[in-house]
């Protein structure tokens, strides 16, 4: 049995945050149906209109969908929800369901006749979840952003990179899919645990901005306490100290030197030579003497030569992969971080892992993602709607 096995999520939400928090669940059981829009809304075509083929943007197309881990384990349903027909059969998809997630703007769920005070009524117990960059309230709640301007509203942004130089930026790592998705994904696994003592589901308003100054919790804490904000290069974690940074190595990689403690730092201190540094490791005037140091000494061998030979050594010591070597890592292969999942026709399909390893209800990719729409004669079928009614809705574009 699955961890999630029984729990029905109904998902609306469209770009990365929304799709990864209902892969989470999804990995762990629950029976997770797209709702997606109509080609006409997407394209502003007219229902119908015809659609010149491109058939090898069509087969890139279909790769990709394939491997798209964030559509795994998933149904679609391709629902016009401006349609009150399109609202009917979204309500009676609601009265079953237990967990509804949406990422449109706020308001928006509001003139769609799809919010959590309408759906409520329909189903006291469902849980509804909404993202946005902002949350349903405050001064920002309506101006638009991405990844990047949310973790720059939270103080993360600022306080990436290196003294002097542009802040780094993280990818779309931190918003997107941690103060975001992972968020929203341990938001509603919280509010289904709550609902099994209250019997009442309930509304979460999570803002990506939020998401990301709540990760920022230890260093936030720091600074209350009368210390001061991180600033790029400038605290311990951040590049400040030459025990824990990164070094350029022989052929032009990276080694990741993170030893903090002072037994860690001993044991560097005795490979690169120098057991004189042992009780300067706190001594910032002696820093630029050390790091330069460790920058020649590294540069001596490869990365990987000298992650061979320090792996068993015991100090916090990694070579700094790019993403196609990280997935072919020993390490990450033993744990299960490539998978594969059965595709069309029983292709085995590459795919990301799951990363909690829970030992009794393991999560798992089982299915790649479907097209949009996939499952719409099905899931209409299990309404009660006929042959004959779900094409006249396919002609009046409410599906598709």
């Amino acid at each position: 049995m699955s961890a999630l096995e029984g729990i029905k999520v109904l998902d609306m939400s469209r770009l990365a945050p929304g799709p990864f928090c209902t892969m989470l669940l999804s990995d762990f059981g629950a029976d997770v149906l797209l709702v997606e829009a109509p080609p006409h809304l997407v394209s502003r075509r007219p229902p119908g209109e015809p659609v010149e083929r491109d058939e090898e943007a069509e087969a890139a197309a279909a790769r990709v969908l394939r491997h798209d881990a964030l559509r795994r384990n998933k149904r679609s349903i391709v629902l016009n929800l401006r349609e009150d027909a399109g609202r009917q059969i979204f309500y009676s998809l609601c009265e079953d369901a237990d967990v509804v997630l949406e990422g449109f703007r706020p308001g928006v769920v509001e003139r769609l006749g799809v919010d959590y005070e309408t759906l409520s009524r329909l189903n006291p117990g469902i849980v509804y979840c909404s993202l946005s960059g902002y949350g349903q309230d405050g001064p920002y709640r309506l101006m638009v952003g991405h990844d990047i301007n949310y973790i720059s509203v939270a103080g993360a942004l600022g306080a990436i990179g290196r003294p002097g130089q542009k802040p780094a930026i993280p990818l779309n790592i931190l918003a997107d899919y941690a103060g975001g998705g992972t968020m929203a994904a341990f938001s509603v696994a919280a509010a289904l645990m709550a609902r099994e003592r209250s019997g009442r589901g309930q509304y979460i308003d999570l803002a990506l901005s939020d998401g990301v100054l709540y990760l920022l919790a230890a260093a936030v804490s720091r600074m209350l306490a009368g210390g001061e904000p991180p600033r790029p290069g400038a605290a311990t974690y951040s590049g400040a100290n030459p025990h824990y940074d990164v070094y350029e190595t022989a052929d032009g990689g990276y080694i990741s030197l993170g030893t903090q403690e002072a037994h860690f730092w001993e044991n560097l201190c005795d490979v690169v030579g120098r057991e004189d540094f042992k009780p300067l490791q706190h001594d910032t005037d002696r820093h630029p003497e050390i790091r330069a140091h460790l920058e020649a000494t590294f540069r001596e061998r490869t990365r990987d030569e000298w992650f061979e030979q320090l792996k068993e050594t015991d100090l916090c010591i990694s070579p700094v992969y790019a993403l196609d070597e990280a997935l072919e890592d020993p390490h990450n292969r033993h744990r299960g971080m490539l998978s594969s999942v059965a595709g069309p026709g029983g292709e085995q399909v590459a795919q990301i892992g799951v990363g909690p390893k829970l030992s009794e209800t393991p999560g798992s990719p089982k299915t790649v993602g479907p097209s949009a729409g996939e499952q719409t004669d099905e899931v209409l079928a299990s309404l009660g709607y006929g042959e004959d009614r779900i094409e006249e809705l396919r002609t009046a574009g409410i599906i598709g």
